[in-house]
């Protein structure tokens, strides 16, 4: 998911997404410990996304405490 679709989204669907990727990330990381996971470097794309909304969720935070 790209930093400029991510920005566009509410507070609400941020959490949303979160916990949808949160719990992705768990389930590649089953995968990969039974050795089932097509594809390891989908791990890594998932931290990432996280790290995004986290970013943002953390950037619209500030905004708030600004205003």
């Amino acid at each position: 998911m790209k930093a400029s679709e991510i920005k566009d989204l509410s507070n609400k669907d941020l959490n949303t997404k979160l916990s949808e990727l949160k719990a992705e990330l768990f389930h590649l990381r089953f995968q990969h410990a039974i050795n089932q996971l097509d594809n390891p470097n989908r791990i890594k794309a998932v931290k990432k996304d996280i790290a995004r909304v986290m970013t943002v969720m953390r950037e619209n935070e500030q905004k708030a405490d600004v205003q």
